[in-house]
């Protein structure tokens, strides 16, 4: 009988030391993307057309690092999305090859490692050399054409 009174004793140590291992781990530096990763986070059902290169396209973003979330720059922000032509080289190639195949409305998360973003060189003084970084991203318009107010409105994240 004696025994069981020191069930609850481990079971609150074994619960605790479980704890604390997975704020340990929790507490570790993720490892930097080495590659392109693309999550998508909204889709629109209805998609006339897609992204190609040549496109001129209106991109709202959110950039920050990777290594510990520090926003560096946000259309948003500044209220007047980015435009651009699609392969042409006039943005990182982490977003020339990140924004092809989207729709009007589509929202992506890139994780784009420093090889496809400003690598060695960086961009002083709020980019470090060898920075990954993080964008979240929404296409406003492909060639002047953008998504019904509506249907933009009332979508639903992935």
């Amino acid at each position: 009988m004696k025994l069981l009174s020191f069930v609850p004793l481990v079971l609150s140590c074994v619960l605790a030391l479980a704890a604390a291992e997975a704020a340990a781990e929790a507490k570790k530096p993720r490892a930097p993307p080495t590659q392109l990763q693309i999550g998508i986070k909204y889709r629109p059902t209805d998609c006339k057309e897609r992204t190609k290169p040549g496109d001129s396209i209106a991109v709202h973003y959110v950039g920050t690092l990777f290594s510990d979330g520090t926003e560096f720059d946000s259309s948003r922000t500044r209220g007047t999305p980015l435009e651009f032509v699609v392969g042409q080289g006039s943005v990182i190639k982490g977003w020339d090859q990140g924004l092809l195949n989207m729709c009007v409305g589509e929202r992506r998360l890139l994780k784009i490692p420093a090889d496809l973003a400003y690598g060695e060189r960086g961009a002083p003084p709020v980019i470090p050399a060898n920075a990954a970084l993080v964008f979240e991203t929404e296409l406003v318009a492909i060639n002047g054409v953008g998504a019904d107010e509506e249907d933009v409105a009332n979508h639903e994240e992935l």
